[in-house]
């Protein structure tokens, strides 16, 4: 039996961990749930979005399974994702986006890898707010360090890319390549900018693609990849990113297989992970019963692979299969049209996929 930290979320998170739970437990996982909760609803009770109560939940575990949480925009607390990656060192994020068999899309037989570094680059959360004491330091600093004149009504982000981080990462695209049968790996960067940053997360993937050379090795310039995914994703396979770049790329990615509502994910660390959906929270549609729970399930379907469950794992996988290539039991989303009067809603699509469990 595995004892997993659920983490529900807030918005449209409880309902699609409710549905994820549902799935996983009907096809038969021998998991515990360990439920924390997290978000903006904890925040207003608790005065923290992430009591350290979910952090030590999920250390004692080493596997977690949430749902979205909603991060203000501007203003309020940071965000709980990032501060879960940081807090735990998950390191890897990690986005399968596959193309599935009735899904509406303009691709088909689509199957990339995003494998985007967590830690660092300008999510690392180290910023300057306009006005500030000490950004007008930094400013003054960076004109008479380089000559070079920041706007004094600025805000200003730092952008660390480390040798060590980098490797890491470039070193478990290689290593998922090689243990999934992947043919190649593509650094995607802005090198030709960037010297000092992301010529050096480019030098350290040229570094480690030395040392692998049974495995194909290439690099892109950031836009010019957003160019050829549009055009010819079929030429890709495993794409390795700074941070930035990664969640875009993963967004870029999730639409040419049919959007977010398809698109699972993980973070991963050393002996540490979380699976989560890569959508956002939708508080909009809190309590409408009418969200995609699709990709919440398959976020559990790759927590049972890691797990070792993987004859679960696969039948899960097919049931979801079975539901989206049929077409009938999917949310708006996934219809023709948004306002079809036939959408299934998110808890119709868990007993659609537990029937063809059965």
């Amino acid at each position: 039996m595995h004892t997993v930290t659920l983490i529900p979320g807030d918005g449209v998170g409880p309902e699609i961990s409710e549905a994820a739970r549902r799935v996983i437990e009907a096809a038969g996982a021998p998991v515990r749930w360990e439920v924390q909760e997290a978000g903006e609803e904890t925040y207003r009770r608790e005065g923290t979005p992430l009591p350290q109560r979910v952090i030590d939940s999920i250390r004692k575990n080493r596997v977690a399974l949430k749902g979205p949480v909603t991060t203000p925009v501007g203003t309020g607390f940071r965000s709980v994702n990032v501060a879960l990656r940081q807090a735990l060192d998950l390191y890897c994020c990690l986005r399968p986006c596959k193309s599935f068999k009735g899904v509406r899309s303009r691709y088909r037989e689509v199957d990339l890898v995003i494998i985007r570094e967590n830690t660092e680059d300008l999510y690392a959360g180290i910023e300057f707010r306009k006005g500030d004491a000490d950004t007008e330091k930094l400013i003054g600093f960076v004109a008479e360090t380089t000559g070079k004149t920041i706007r004094p009504d600025s805000g200003v982000s730092i952008k660390p890319i480390s040798v060590s981080a980098s490797r890491r990462i470039v070193e478990f695209a290689f290593e998922y390549a090689r243990k999934h049968n992947r043919r190649k790996v593509t650094a995607v960067h802005k090198a030709n900018i960037m010297k000092y940053s992301d010529g050096l997360f480019l030098e350290a993937a040229r570094e480690v693609a030395s040392q692998n050379a049974d495995i194909g090795f290439e690099d892109r310039i950031i836009d010019n990849m957003c160019m050829q995914l549009v055009q010819k994703p079929e030429s890709y396979d495993v794409l390795v990113l700074p941070n930035l770049y990664g969640d875009i790329i993963s967004d870029l990615a999730a639409g040419l297989v049919g959007g977010l509502g398809v698109a699972p994910g993980a973070n991963i660390g050393e002996g540490i992970s979380l699976f989560e959906p890569t959508h956002g929270s939708a508080p909009k549609y809190k309590g409408l019963n009418k969200i995609n729970p699709i990709a919440m399930i398959l976020s559990g379907v790759m927590m049972l692979e890691h797990l070792g469950e993987t004859d679960v794992a696969a039948r899960l996988e097919r049931a979801v299969a079975s539901v989206i290539e049929e077409g009938r039991d999917v949310t708006y989303d996934m219809k023709p049209a948004p306002d079809d009067p036939s959408a299934a809603t998110t808890s119709r699509v868990a007993d659609a996929i537990i029937e063809r469990l059965s």
